[in-house]
């Protein structure tokens, strides 16, 4: 495991910034990757929303306070970011963003990089169909097996909320799988 201060304490230090921040990418590149293509779906998407959220970090660095773990900080940054880009994208393409999640779910069967069967693709297009908290809050606790606590400092919001937006999640996926597998 990293030591989180002692980078945070690198990246905020000029001469070692640069080092120090090669370093991150290195342990957090794959895990962000991972976490952002889960909200914007498509790798292309995913790359440019993981860039942005470098730069976003290697920007504000000397902003992170230490109050909250590092790899929190950075998972926020990482969701706001690919929030951001999907309520873009779904701007430009005028659509609201559950036609846009839909539509994007819908192509990946096309996506090289997509290496899930019928059943993946099924409950790919039922998270689609979620409110964007919901859709969060289940993929974070779902894939990433995060605690209820990490997604509330990422997300900003309390456990108990967490916890109604996930069983709610949950039911809203299980009856689209029900209505579509027939």
């Amino acid at each position: 495991m990293i030591d989180e201060i002692a980078l945070v304490k690198d990246l905020q230090t000029p001469s070692l910034k640069e080092i120090a921040f090669r370093k991150l990418i290195r342990t957090y590149k794959e895990r962000l990757y991972w976490h952002i293509r889960k909200i914007v779906i498509t790798h292309e998407d995913t790359d440019d929303v993981l860039q942005n959220t470098f730069i976003k970090v290697f920007k504000n660095i000397d902003r992170f306070n230490a109050q909250s773990k590092l790899y929190t900080w950075l998972y926020r940054i990482a969701t706001n970011e690919a929030i951001s880009f999907i309520q873009k994208k779904a701007k430009e393409k005028n659509v609201d963003l559950n036609e846009y999640h839909t539509s994007v779910a819908s192509t990946l069967l096309h996506d090289v990089l997509f290496d899930g069967d019928e059943i993946a693709l099924l409950l790919q297009k039922a998270i689609a169909t979620l409110p964007e908290k919901q859709k969060l809050v289940f993929t974070m606790k779902y894939f990433d097996e995060m605690k209820y606590e990490e997604i509330s400092n990422i997300l900003e919001t309390s456990v108990g909320a967490l916890k109604a937006s996930y069983f709610h999640a949950v039911k809203k996926i299980e009856n689209y799988i029900k209505a579509t597998a027939h």
